[in-house]
């Protein structure tokens, strides 16, 4: 698909880097087997990203609205046209079967372009305010991307393209083990015809350029998807210039499960949810809480469904869960359900090991914990694999109680039959969102979350209003 090793992209030209000589293999999750070598970047790429971004600023905020939509719709056009080789790119890097890749996975590019292009046409980029005043929006400057390998396209696509119809410059760094998606759609930004400077993008670890990206006095923003506690070394990175960070990081997600609800299409459907890419969601509904009163009923659906749950290779067509990305990955989350055994949860489906019927590749085995309470390590922490717990509750105060008992707020899920419980719910648990009965988000809505879950918005026009500054003149209309 590409020449080897990967180049960045600096300055409208693509560059193998300027000193460093460090390469490293992406690995097929499915196949153990390298799919891509990255040369990764050293601080000296980074100056002349960043620098590239900092020339090309002030030319490209110039431009009308107009002018960069008509960019970002050519854009979209290229990247339907490449569409099939996003599903593969996909599917290669991270392991996300081929329908999930289809479907959500690739789609989410144009879907997110489209909708940022409706938001900034919707947008009242002036308005007036007194008697001659005026308020006015523009970009905020340079910005650092850093995203990450789990929905690759989708966290690439909800930040170049918003930055790049604010007016902004951008340098992306991208996930190192998952190149493939992010090395596809820099060429559709080339091919777009956006001005040299303007889309930068550099390979590298976070260990060997993370600190020269955050840190760097000419980049004026910092815009991070990933683990909390990258997140909290990004702020203290960037606190020093006074940088504005945006950040969407981790989760643990509450599922409320009432009674009256239909019980088997509820749990069945949050199972699913809980297990979709394989469980690495940063939105995933991973603690179950039950009404008491079904709370064993729920608990039989749920390790039936799980036991049912079809594993297979990424790159054939059909319902199947896909592996983790990576050895390493693979290892911590065989830690986490060992801790769940360790301190005294039922294991009624999965465990640990490989999944069955596969000698190579990282599939874990589809699991679920019953018997949990809300203190334990995996009611606490983000496996971010198809591990699901169960936790009973005897009434709505006690069910809210514990789906707020967590340090992340990101997202939350309620199924009830009775709608004024589901509004009332929904208002009180502490998260950026909320799903009721399984409907799901539309690309117009905010996404983001409370307490260590992040800051900031990302999708439509909230995701615009990250990359602006907002600028108040008086005296405008005398």
């Amino acid at each position: 698909m590409f020449d080897m090793p990967l180049k960045s992209y600096i300055n409208g030209a693509w560059v193998l880097p300027a000193t460093s000589t460090a390469t490293l293999d992406a690995i097929n999750p499915a196949t153990e087997e390298a799919c891509a070598t990255v040369a990764l970047c050293g601080p000296d790429d980074v100056e002349a990203a960043v620098g590239a971004a900092r020339a090309a600023f002030d030319g490209y905020a110039a431009l009308s609205l107009d002018e960069r939509l008509a960019l970002t719709e050519k854009l979209i056009t290229i990247f339907e046209r490449r569409y099939g080789e996003m599903v593969t790119a996909i599917s290669t890097e991270m392991g996300a079967p081929y329908d999930l890749s289809h479907d959500a996975q690739a789609e989410s590019g144009p879907g997110h372009l489209r909708a940022t292009v409706r938001a900034a046409r919707e947008m009242a980029w002036d308005y007036d305010v007194g008697e001659d005043g005026i308020v006015t929006h523009e970009p905020v400057g340079v910005c650092v991307l850093i995203t990450p390998w789990n929905w690759p396209i989708n966290q690439i696509v909800c930040k170049v393209g918003p930055a790049l119809i604010a007016g902004c410059t951008v340098v992306l760094k991208p996930s190192e083990i998952a190149p493939l998606s992010a090395q596809l759609f820099a060429e559709m930004v080339e091919e777009a015809g956006f001005p040299a400077g303007v889309f930068n993008m550099v390979h590298g670890t976070g260990a060997m350029i993370g600190d020269a990206l955050t840190s760097h006095k000419e980049v004026d923003m910092i815009s991070f998807t990933g683990s909390t506690r990258a997140g909290v070394q990004i702020a203290k990175s960037a606190a020093d210039t006074v940088k504005r960070v945006a950040q969407e990081l981790g989760g643990k997600s509450a599922n409320i499960v009432f009674a009256d609800c239909d019980l088997e299409a509820a749990v069945t459907r949050g199972v699913e949810h809980c297990f979709n890419n394989t469980g690495q969601s940063c939105n995933a509904p991973t603690r179950m809480l039950v009404e008491a009163s079904v709370y064993d009923q729920a608990v039989a659906i749920a390790a039936r469904v799980a036991k049912e749950t079809p594993l297979g290779d990424p790159k054939a067509k059909g319902p199947h869960l896909g592996p983790v990305v990576s050895k390493a990955h693979y290892d911590k989350i065989q830690g986490l359900i060992q801790a769940g055994i360790d301190e005294g949860a039922q294991l009624v489906a999965g465990g640990t090991g490989r999944a069955d019927g596969f000698d190579r590749g990282y599939y874990v085995k589809p699991t679920i914990f019953a018997g949990v309470h809300n203190k334990m390590t995996i009611a606490q922490e983000e496996v971010f694999g198809p591990v699901l717990v169960l936790i009973p509750f005897k009434d709505e105060a006690e069910a809210v109680a514990i789906a707020n008992d967590s340090p992340y707020g990101l997202y939350a899920y309620v199924q009830t039959g009775d709608m004024a419980r589901a509004r009332r719910i929904s208002r009180l648990m502490r998260a950026g969102g909320v799903s009721i009965n399984g409907t799901s988000q539309d690309y117009m809505a905010p996404f983001g979350g409370y307490k260590q879950s992040g800051n900031g918005r990302e999708y439509g026009k909230y995701g615009l209003h990250d990359f602006l500054e907002i600028k108040s003149i008086s005296g405008y209309r005398v």
